[in-house]
């Protein structure tokens, strides 16, 4: 539960406490203060994309405690205590997660911007589904919009990395690129 913090104007803080890609934070916010925001200007984890702030576009898709959701639809305050998992928290130790492996293979991205959360979505995914066929990885990514792409290669992507994870491999082979997905 997230302590209350009223400063001299009477203005009402939240203390929370969230654990990002495995680190702990404790963040002051407003009540009103959306996940995606305090993601981006209090973590600096700018990876989580701002689209249309509505939760139609996808571009700002976490893992909020296991379940893919729209960071632009929570409330800081409704993830206090939870696990947050963004695009940042994907590579390790270097390495590329299988998803990124398989974006990069599979030119699954054009301009980038909706790239981390088609990874988040698809990450959320082979979570619950780790041998999707095409329908259902399609179904997956739905609420994920790309205007370069067309999606053909997105779908690609996922069924690489579905092929990847499911011989064992959640950390690809090569070095993390700058830049990359």
């Amino acid at each position: 539960m997230s302590q209350v913090i009223t400063d001299k104007n009477g203005v009402k803080r939240y203390l929370i406490t969230l654990t990002v890609n495995g680190d702990a934070h404790t963040v002051l916010v407003k009540g009103n203060a959306m996940l995606v925001n305090v993601l981006r200007e209090e973590l600096n984890l700018t990876g989580t994309k701002k689209g249309c702030e509505l939760g139609d576009c996808g571009s700002c898709t976490v893992l909020l405690d296991g379940r893919t959701v729209k960071s632009c639809t929570v409330l800081a305050v409704q993830a206090d205590g939870s696990e947050v998992k963004t695009v940042e928290g994907l590579a390790t130790d270097g390495k590329l997660h299988a998803l990124q492996e398989g974006f990069w293979e599979e030119h699954g991205l054009q301009c980038g911007f909706c790239t981390p959360g088609m990874l988040m979505a698809a990450c959320g995914l082979l979570a619950s589904n780790p041998h999707p066929d095409e329908h259902a990885i399609r179904r997956g990514l739905e609420g994920n919009l790309c205007r370069c792409t067309g999606y053909h290669n997105i779908v690609k992507a996922v069924q690489n990395a579905a092929k990847r994870l499911s011989a064992g491999e959640s950390v690809g082979t090569s070095p993390a690129r700058r830049g990359a997905a």
